[in-house]
């Protein structure tokens, strides 16, 4: 399983259970309580999209950072020849 899927099935898990203790309190009359759930799975959410493009970023890092060391030792490989 890739780290996408595995971190979707996470969160998804993680919201529905929020979300079903948010829905059980309202049942038993306890407002806050399930406000509190709700924007608990609401953040985990945000958390989640959060993360994703976090990881994006690190991986377009990690491909720039192989391109320069690639050029670098390209340019130490043509000075050792002369």
């Amino acid at each position: 399983m890739s780290t996408y899927a595995f971190t979707r099935a996470v969160t998804i898990f993680a919201v529905g259970f929020l979300l079903l203790n948010a829905v059980l309190l309202i049942m038993i009359d306890r407002i806050v309580w399930a406000v509190v759930f709700a924007v608990v799975a609401l953040f985990a959410v945000i958390g989640w999209f959060w993360f994703r493009r976090a990881m994006a970023e690190l991986v377009d890092a990690r491909k720039e950072m192989k391109r320069e060391v690639e050029s670098l030792r390209d340019l130490l490989h043509t000075h050792r020849k002369e």
